[in-house]
């Protein structure tokens, strides 16, 4: 059974994503009596910041409940979001600027000041702002809640930041190119170094493929929709939303950046439609075009379904030759999440750890297991997760995925397929875990996950497949297809 027909795939785009920065200011509000009033957007951007320091909060679910709370849309909401997200994001290198030029090191500074230095470095160095904008607002921030005295240091600081951009910055405080071309790499782009190092081991060292790469995962992503198979074509999407068809998913679109809240588009608040990034479309669908030895009897398994995109699409494809996909879920928040996106299709969703489910072993043709990882490869969507993430987690993590490898193996039929996926290239998380669990089995064997994947380009020698930001506009999905044998 293959319920999917592909199509053709299209050259993408090969112009970067945009720079963060061009988002222009909103008119500034000012008060009758004359000095500066607060700037909602900017605000809010600062509201974004300190909930990410102390509660740990999510970015990207954070934000849009503090734009709800704070009545912004429209250019405001555009401009908040831009600002929070890129303060976020770029963290490290706008610590090193401040610590620069407050000539003290960073535990000195009071955290909500630190926040708004940020938010105001940022503007200076990454936006088109004008300066004294960009110090007027933040400094007004700061009066507001911490007083003029705190108001005036902040001023100081950020006149410093101000007198040289933010390739002088790069030029002066980056490690020299030439001793630590990795290190330098990671600071401009600010990422973390050991990030950097691993994803230049899974680029067998390329600088010119490590630099477009860090580069892709430093600006702003393009949002992704996936067309509910059987209910809406990618074509008539595009027209609904104003995007544009996937250059490779044939469910797929994406539209332009800062085109506003993609979950209110009416296609995805009726159900048509979700946002799932195209590379996690394409490892789905090629769980779903894999060969199998024996006939598919439309039993597919999700073994790690939360929050429920690629169930969403197995369960539609399966569907549609009349099978049912099972989904397992430990987490009961992630598991209503699951049930909510495959309302209406063939699923059964199970509250269970993955590793010692209550399914029956040995029984499904098709299993997925995404497994739970550092998310390395989608970085430009969690704005904050680069410098949450340290190389300890990575131990911990590949046991996981490990022993959830383990368990797919089990659950699936002999002459069935098991898709493993990771939204990381971490070399550990990738072919580390592989080479563990493969070790010694002669039950299993690997498919060319690239020749499945025929219409993408440049995933790789295979058997396995990478996909890229900076090769293909999607988060770095990796994916092994094995079959087993016996």
């Amino acid at each position: 059974m293959n319920p999917r027909r592909g199509r053709a795939g299209r050259e993408p785009g090969r112009d970067r994503p945009s720079r963060p920065g061009n988002v222009a200011p909103p008119p500034r509000r000012t008060s009758p009596a004359g000095p500066p009033s607060i700037d909602p957007a900017r605000a809010a951007a600062l509201e974004l910041l300190t909930a990410v320091r102390e509660r740990e909060a999510y970015a990207n679910l954070a934000m849009p409940a503090i734009l709800r709370r704070s009545r912004l849309s429209g250019r405001d909401a555009a401009l908040a979001t831009e600002l929070g997200y890129g303060a976020c994001r770029a963290r490290g290198l706008l610590d090193a600027v401040v610590a620069a030029c407050a000539q003290r090191p960073l535990s000195r500074i009071e955290p909500p000041l630190l926040d708004a230095l940020r938010l105001g470095t940022y503007q200076l160095l990454r936006t088109r702002i004008p300066p004294h904008a960009a110090v007027d607002s933040t400094v007004e921030l700061v009066r507001a809640s911490a007083g003029s005295r705190s108001a005036g240091f902040v001023n100081a600081i950020l006149r410093g930041v101000g007198e040289r951009t933010e390739q002088q910055w790069v030029a002066e405080l980056a490690p020299d190119p030439t001793k630590d071309p990795i290190g330098h790499l990671a600071f401009r782009h600010a990422h973390p170094r050991w990030i950097a190092q691993a994803f230049s081991d899974a680029l067998h060292g390329s600088l010119t493929d490590l630099d477009a790469l860090m580069a892709a995962a430093d600006a702003r992503p393009t949002v992704h929709l996936l067309g509910r198979p059987g209910e809406i074509t990618a074509e008539e999407l595009a027209l609904a939303t104003g995007g544009e068809p996937a250059p490779y998913s044939p469910y797929g679109v994406r539209l332009e950046s800062g085109s506003g809240d993609p979950g209110e588009l009416d296609a995805v608040t009726e159900g048509l439609a979700v946002v799932m990034d195209e590379g996690s479309q394409l490892v789905a669908l090629a769980l779903a075009d894999a060969p199998l030895v024996g006939e598919d009897t439309g039993r597919w398994l999700d073994l790690c379904a939360g929050p429920g995109g690629k169930a969403c699409l197995l369960a539609a494809l399966v569907g549609m030759a009349g099978g049912r996909l099972d989904a397992v879920e430990p987490a009961e928040h992630r598991a209503a999440l699951v049930r909510e996106v495959t309302a209406e299709l063939p699923v059964t969703v199970h509250v269970a750890d993955g590793r010692a489910g209550p399914l029956p072993d040995a029984g499904f043709d098709r299993v997925l297991v995404d497994v739970p990882c550092t998310g390395l490869g989608a970085l430009r969507r969690r704005p904050e997760a680069r410098w949450r993430r340290s190389p300890s987690d990575v131990a911990g993590l590949t046991a996981l995925q490990r022993e959830l490898l383990d368990a797919a193996l089990r659950h699936v039929r002999v002459g069935g397929v098991v898709g493993y996926v990771t939204c990381s290239p971490h070399l550990a998380e990738t072919h580390g875990v592989l080479a563990a669990v493969l070790r010694g089995r002669t039950d299993v064997e690997r498919l060319n996950a690239t020749e499945v994947l025929a219409t993408v380009p440049d995933l790789g020698e295979g058997p396995t497949a990478q996909l890229w930001p900076h090769r293909h506009g999607t988060d770095a999905m990796f994916l092994a297809l094995l079959r087993r044998t016996g």
